[in-house]
């Protein structure tokens, strides 16, 4: 008699995945294509077969007792954070910058993944950051895309150890845009962990700053706004959209001073070094013009050779 997983079609005699290779395909595409010892030994798998397996090439090694259905440097993003969280044992989740990224916050780009873990462990895995905390309560936990993570707001205090206070600030900025943030949730998280370094940097933040006030575009929109804060000029509307009486769409300002009626534009070379968009951005400033706006552009090269005439300039034109 045929195996349960032979079947017969007219072209012949064909081999149909076991109930165990059907059960690890289903895991894995849950899991990014990883799991860990435990999870395989529940399918029914045992460290003889998974030896076996890794020395065929049908399963992968990515930790210790954490395999992959594919070789690990053909692992997605998510699959690596996935990996890492399991690597991590019971209780760990995703946090700080990697689940920043993962939440949408802002990229990652670290080379290390942060791991979280509610207990003091003596687990090492290279390429792993690995932080233990004893306030990490199972409601400042989450799954995102079914990786295990902290919550946006438990991201956001965790955050605001490892970066700076524009990141942190940034980071906000995205949650409002993405309809995440919650002020509840981070007034709670700062109640729940008062002494922690980053509770300090998040509350001055938030007592200055309102969430979504300053969401740039570009790292050169950055690099103004950091300038304008050190040379001491009042804090700018970010990204700010002008209605203007002729008629035509409303124009974006990367910065304005509505009461002064100043406009700034950071002329990067990504999007302004096109005939189409140089003619583009002399129009917006002759519409400007005409309803007694007074535009201002700034190049990276002179952002950076001449920061004292940028400077200057603008204090002109806010009359400072």
């Amino acid at each position: 008699m045929a195996e349960a997983w032979r079947e017969t079609q007219p072209t012949g005699t064909f081999l149909a995945k076991p109930p165990f290779d059907e059960a690890l395909a289903a895991l894995g595409g849950l899991q990014h294509a990883v799991f860990d010892l435990d999870q395989l030994r529940d399918l029914g798998m045992g460290a003889a077969g998974v030896r076996k397996r890794a020395a065929a090439g049908r399963l992968h090694r990515v930790y210790h007792a954490v395999y992959s259905l594919v070789p690990p440097h053909l692992l997605a993003r998510e699959g690596r954070w996935m990996a890492a969280v399991l690597a991590c044992g019971p209780g760990a989740v995703l946090s700080h910058r990697s689940a920043a990224a993962l939440h949408g916050l802002r990229p990652s780009g670290g080379v290390r993944i942060d791991v979280t873990v509610p207990t003091s462990s003596h687990r090492h895995h290279p390429g792993i950051a690995l932080h233990r905390s004893t306030t990490l309560r199972p409601s400042d936990t989450t799954r995102e895309n079914n990786i295990p993570c902290t919550t946006v707001a438990r991201t956001q205090l965790d955050l605001a150890e490892v970066i700076g206070q524009r990141r942190v600030e940034r980071a906000l900025d995205q949650a409002e845009a993405l309809e995440v943030f919650d002020l509840r949730a981070l007034d709670d998280q700062l109640e729940h962990n008062p002494t922690r370094p980053g509770a300090a940097r998040l509350r001055h933040v938030l007592g200055e700053h309102y969430a979504g006030s300053t969401p740039t575009w570009s790292e050169f929109e950055e690099r103004f706004l950091a300038f304008a804060r050190t040379a001491g000029l009042p804090q700018p509307e970010v990204n700010f959209w002008i209605v203007l009486p002729d008629g035509e769409p409303a124009i974006r300002a990367d910065f304005a001073w509505p009461a002064q009626r100043v406009v700034v534009e950071t002329d990067g070379r990504d999007t302004h070094d096109t005939r189409q968009a140089f003619e583009r951005d002399r129009r917006k400033d002759l519409r400007l013009a005409r309803a007694n706006w007074r535009p201002m552009r700034v190049t990276w090269l002179r952002l950076k050779a001449e920061p004292a005439l940028i400077e200057g300039t603008a204090r002109a034109l806010l009359g400072l």
